[in-house]
């Protein structure tokens, strides 16, 4: 237990002072007034003067007095009771991941772990899973795109929902062309309403720029300026036709304008390996704070001096009560 105020305890000889220091208390009180009384102090030889009446306070009601002070002052020291330490995890980076979902990513030449052939996107769902269960305590964000770009998750540390809606999407939904620049974008928007310093932002994409309102390397350029870095990743063939083609030279000057890296992934074990490269290069930023949890304990200490000063209220009214009945008699 500690007080949140301690210094209140200065404040203890406070009605000690006053007692010494300051006039005693004056109240007038109806009296009997006596005609004669001048020539009945003269016949006794006396000299009237101002007069008062001192009550005396008993031991008990010094002590009751005291012990009320002390319990009001500690009740506005406010005790509290320190709980067990309780450690909160935080994002110190902001995390977003741009999928296309064009029309190409419906082609079946991604080689899974079996060597069988997936739908490309397919294989990339089964390995984004994995990545994003290795984000915990990081905020993720999932953008999809194809001839739009479009939000399906806010940032957001709930990475099963980021998952489920990722399971959700499928090829063609945003459309059957390529916006990598509307996508770009789309990120540095959701980025403004971060106040975190580092923000990541994880392209993935098949196929060149076909639908974007801003072209891509401009795109990366804001980025840069707004301290978002990109890492691009090709998946596909680059020596397709039309837009299944992947453009490696716009993902990797993409990945340069922002400080980040190119990677080519023709396969699962390919993007697995992808993201763990992505993991040693930056790895989770997670920042912690202890404290412990406080319980105010204030009540207590003004609850006993609210008993006690009613307890010596009704101990003093049955003594007075006493002494008028003894006076009557």
């Amino acid at each position: 237990m500690s007080f949140a105020a301690p210094w209140v305890f200065l404040l203890l000889p406070l009605p000690l002072l006053i007692w010494k220091m300051a006039p005693p208390y004056r109240m007038r009180v109806p009296a009997i007034r006596v005609p004669f009384f001048q020539r009945i102090s003269e016949r006794l030889g006396l000299s009237p003067s101002a007069g008062a009446i001192v009550r005396r306070r008993q031991l008990w009601q010094h002590l009751l007095g005291g012990l009320v002070w002390i319990l009001i002052l500690s009740a506005l020291a406010r005790p509290q009771l320190e709980g067990e330490a309780v450690t909160i995890q935080k994002p110190a980076r902001d995390l977003i991941l741009a999928v296309d979902i064009s029309g190409s990513m419906a082609q079946e030449d991604f080689m899974g772990a079996d060597d069988q052939r997936l739908q490309r996107l397919a294989g990339v769902k089964s390995v984004l899973a994995d990545f994003l269960q290795g984000r915990e305590g990081e905020r993720v964000s999932l953008i999809v795109f194809g001839s739009k770009a479009f939000v399906q998750a806010p940032l957001t540390t709930d990475l099963d929902t980021v998952l489920e809606l990722l399971h959700q999407t499928e090829v063609g939904m945003a459309g059957p062309h390529t916006a990598l620049g509307d996508a770009i974008g789309l990120s540095i928007r959701q980025f403004e309403s971060s106040d975190v310093k580092q923000r990541l932002l994880i392209l993935l994409s098949d196929g060149s720029d076909t639908a974007s309102r801003m072209s891509p390397i401009n795109a990366a350029s804001i980025a840069a300026q707004r301290g978002v870095k990109i890492l691009t990743v090709g998946v596909g063939d680059p020596q397709g036709e039309s837009e299944n083609r992947l453009d490696e030279a716009t993902l990797k000057a993409i990945a340069q304008r922002t400080d980040g890296n190119f990677y080519f992934a023709n396969d699962q074990q390919a993007l697995t390996q992808i993201y763990k490269e992505i993991d040693a290069l930056v790895p989770k930023k997670v920042d912690s704070e202890t404290y412990r949890p406080r319980t105010s304990l204030s009540h207590w200490p003004l609850g006993i001096a609210l008993l006690l000063t009613l307890l010596g209220m009704a101990l003093t009214q049955r003594r007075a009560s006493r002494n008028l009945q003894g006076a009557s008699v």
